[in-house]
């Protein structure tokens, strides 16, 4: 059993992580088998390596991207593989690149996403998949009147707008010529407040200094030295993560509603007779 010395320590963020495991684990389901497939995941600042981690663990041959870069050296560190450095207007990689392409909030970053979105069409392949998350943009839900009284705003996070429903993004991926297939949600009410609680208290009492020089939109901390300076806090956090959990588990009363972050998976239209394509 490896000590939480020898944990890389973006894991031992991630193992106590509501929302992102939550992430992780409804993604993989949508992923389904993945045996032999060639991937793309594309991530937008709030990411140390972790989530590729566990997504190289599911399977498959991936490519990692991301599209503000500063963890770029942290992510590399832990996958010991490269990651690109992207512009989301253009992304460099062949048309029909990948069978499945996966965008982890990256569009509510974004004034206009359109762009974006097309490339993703573009670089994978025909009859390919492309799943996008977001956070959910009904700003009339609870947990968002909650975060603008507390002044946890979208600008806090380095967002362009609060998100996407469902009907939106599904909207623009067809938009784009790509054909949504399905869709869900995670991260509801109980689980949103103890993430809110949680960044919360790293934005406005933890980071003063802390952050990773040029974050001003960390919720977290990206680096080891990041964490090193809260490490205190982070020990206390661990130690209360089973309650949190707990609380999280509530989610389950509220299993009628939409969560405050949706997965929209789409297929890209098969290639025609004689055109272009790969079998």
């Amino acid at each position: 059993m490896p000590t939480s010395a020898s944990v890389p320590y973006q894991l031992q963020m991630f193992d106590k992580s509501l929302k992102k495991r939550q992430k992780v684990e409804l993604l993989c389901r949508h992923l389904g088998d993945v045996t032999g497939r060639r991937l793309l995941l594309v991530t937008c600042g709030d990411n140390n390596g972790a989530m590729n981690y566990k997504f190289r663990e599911h399977g498959g041959a991936w490519t990692w991207a991301d599209a503000q870069p500063g963890l770029k050296s942290e992510m590399e560190r832990l996958l010991g593989e490269p990651v690109h450095a992207v512009q989301p207007q253009r992304l460099p990689f062949e048309d029909a690149s990948f069978d499945t392409v996966v965008a982890i909030d990256v569009h509510e970053h974004m004034k206009d996403p359109t762009p974006f979105t097309a490339e993703l069409k573009r670089v994978v392949r025909p009859g390919g998949t492309v799943i996008v998350t977001v956070p959910n943009g009904n700003s009339r839900k609870l947990a968002c009147r909650i975060k603008t009284l507390l002044g946890m705003t979208p600008e806090v996070y380095g967002h362009e707008r609060w998100g996407y429903d469902i009907e939106e993004l599904s909207g623009m991926l067809a938009d784009s010529g790509l054909k949504p297939v399905a869709s869900s949600s995670y991260a509801r009410f109980f689980t949103e407040m103890v993430e809110l609680a949680i960044n919360f208290l790293y934005v406005k009492v933890l980071k003063k200094g802390a952050a990773a020089e040029g974050d001003d939109h960390a919720i977290a901390p990206g680096t080891e030295e990041d964490l090193r300076r809260v490490r205190k806090s982070f020990r206390i956090y661990a130690m209360a993560y089973p309650v949190l959990k707990a609380v999280s588990l509530l989610d389950a009363l509220v299993f009628f509603t939409r969560g405050y972050a949706v997965v929209v998976e789409a297929a890209a239209p098969a290639a025609s007779a004689g055109g272009p394509g790969r079998a």
